[in-house]
């Protein structure tokens, strides 16, 4: 259980820290995406165990829906900053 724990949260913070890398910014983006792939990766992993998917699993961890959940909340949340609210 903690080694899967572990990996879940090395592989979420590797790819929250590698989507900052790649499209850049200040420190509040960089926790920003990595708070999103956190929620994201887990949110993948515990809605495969409640839904019975064993999209590429390793061990304990649903790695396949839990990666696809990171990415997916990652790429929301990019998506949703990039709005510009204008002002009179």
């Amino acid at each position: 259980m903690i080694p899967a724990i572990l990996l879940g949260v090395i592989l979420s913070t590797l790819y929250g820290a590698a989507f900052h890398l790649w499209r850049g910014g200040n420190l509040g983006r960089l926790i920003l995406y990595l708070a999103l792939s956190w929620v994201g990766f887990w949110t993948g992993h515990f809605m495969a165990g409640y839904f019975g998917w064993t999209f590429d699993s390793l061990g304990q961890l649903h790695l396949g829906t839990a990666t696809f959940g990171s990415f997916l909340f990652i790429g929301i949340g990019y998506w949703l900053s990039l709005v510009r609210v204008e002002k009179k």
